[in-house]
């Protein structure tokens, strides 16, 4: 018999007239199954951050670093501190980032400083550097080499010789950059599995 009270059950919060003057509760989702869910949503993101992060660091336009940044970013917002990813981890692998992309635009300049380049060859290699960006793998790849061979012909009057010896020295500091870039990625990927594993 109806006692007059609303009763309660476990998994039952939805409420609605049994016909009879009594309360019937229907059952529907516990939040520990909605939880279980966002939580894999929410791994389920991060991982396809990092994934597309390491990617990035081979392919242009995509700024892998950065993904990876992203993922554990995302990773900290939804399940905190807690989870294993604090803001020391975050500070760190925000310092790995910018080192990698500051040495990725950076390192064809230097390898053309090393093989004696002028400072117009430099300008011409960061030149070079970006415009190549708006035309995909082969304007990363050639975009400072010619930067560096134009600007030391045309703007610094060096006869061919030292020009193609700067432009040496580009292209061997731009696979340097790439093998740096790529290594620091993996360092943050490592960084971030540690931190979680271990929390």
């Amino acid at each position: 018999k109806w006692d007059g009270e609303t009763p309660t059950f476990a998994g039952y919060d939805r409420v609605c007239d049994s016909g009879n003057g009594g309360i019937l509760r229907l059952p529907v989702a516990e939040d520990g199954v909605t939880s279980r869910i966002m939580e894999t949503l929410w791994w389920l993101l991060t991982l396809l951050l990092i994934v597309a992060g390491l990617v990035g660091t081979f392919v242009p336009m995509i700024p892998g670093s950065a993904l990876i940044f992203l993922g554990a970013l995302v990773h900290w917002a939804a399940f905190g501190s807690a989870g294993g990813v604090g803001p020391v981890t975050l500070v760190s692998l925000f310092f790995l980032m910018v080192l990698g992309q500051v040495l990725d635009f950076l390192s064809g300049s230097v390898g053309a400083k090393y093989f004696g380049a002028t400072r117009w060859g430099i300008y011409g290699g960061i030149a070079g550097a970006i415009i190549g960006l708006f035309f995909g793998l082969p304007g990363i790849i050639l975009g400072p080499v010619l930067g560096v061979l134009l600007a030391e012909l045309f703007l610094a009057k060096q006869s061919f010789s030292p020009a193609v010896r700067s432009t040496w020295g580009t292209l061997l500091g731009s696979a340097v950059g790439l093998v740096v870039k790529a290594a620091l990625a993996f360092i943050m990927v490592a960084w971030f599995l540690v931190a979680v594993l271990t929390a």
